[in-house]
């Protein structure tokens, strides 16, 4: 049990800094223009040093995974049981509610012109001119990227790497957002999706935000499924091969 709960810690946290963050900044309005690059700097730093804190603090505890899509990579790698798979998961999805509930009630209790500009909780939804398809390919790549360094840093078949796995991970995570923000906010996470996309419509954001939901749950777990086939076919059978 105590595995699971710092899994939803982990992604409280991660939900709460990332999320909280992007509507600081006014990211989730604003980030597909680029005149806000600063917007976008910001918001790819939260999410990235959210990651790397939290992989020091429970790493020795869950592996912090803190993502159903890097969940379904390990469990399709072969590290972890289908029970840990599952309730790892339900796990993180609770988490993702918990800091969107907290995020939820700062920005609903920070005035009135705050609240409007922050009703999207940082949720993801599709940017300006992306197509269903364009976004749906995004969330896969990135995912896939993002997932694939977390199988490599943390594999002990990978020499010394995994030594500064979170810091690895936090930093690609980083440049995944850098990139993925403009098509989608960039999700490469479930969980940290879903969590924001339900409570936007407490605080009254777009409803666009739901109804779009499916691409930032299907592209992730998509991506991840992807990462993991990848992994097994170049994993090294030894540290020294």
């Amino acid at each position: 049990m105590k595995k699971y709960l710092a899994e939803m810690i982990g992604t409280m946290v991660l939900v709460l800094m990332g999320c909280g963050v992007a509507v600081s900044l006014n990211c989730s309005s604003n980030c597909a223009d680029v005149a806000n690059a600063g917007t976008v700097i910001g918001t790819a730093l939260a999410f990235g040093l959210s990651v790397v804190a939290m992989a020091y603090t429970i790493g020795g505890i869950s592996g912090c995974h803190i993502n159903p899509a890097i969940t379904l990579g390990v469990f399709l790698s072969g590290r972890m049981s289908a029970k840990d798979c599952g309730m790892y998961m339900v796990f993180q999805v609770i988490g993702a509610f918990l800091g969107a509930s907290i995020l939820y009630l700062l920005v609903s209790s920070a005035g009135v012109e705050f609240a409007q500009a922050g009703a999207a909780l940082g949720s993801n939804n599709l940017q300006d001119g992306v197509s269903v398809a364009g976004g749906l390919i995004a969330e896969i790549v990135f995912t896939c990227v993002f997932v694939l360094v977390v199988l490599g840093a943390t594999s002990k078949t990978n020499g010394a790497t995994n030594n500064f796995a979170g810091l690895a991970i936090g930093l690609s995570l980083v440049l995944v957002h850098l990139v993925c923000i403009r098509y989608t906010g960039t999700s490469v996470n479930p969980a940290r999706s879903i969590g924001p996309a339900f409570l936007a419509q407490c605080a009254g954001g777009p409803v666009s935000a739901l109804s779009n939901l499916w691409i930032f749950i299907v592209g992730p777990f998509v991506g991840g499924a992807l990462a993991s086939v990848i992994w097994r076919v170049i994993e090294p059978a030894k540290a020294d091969e």
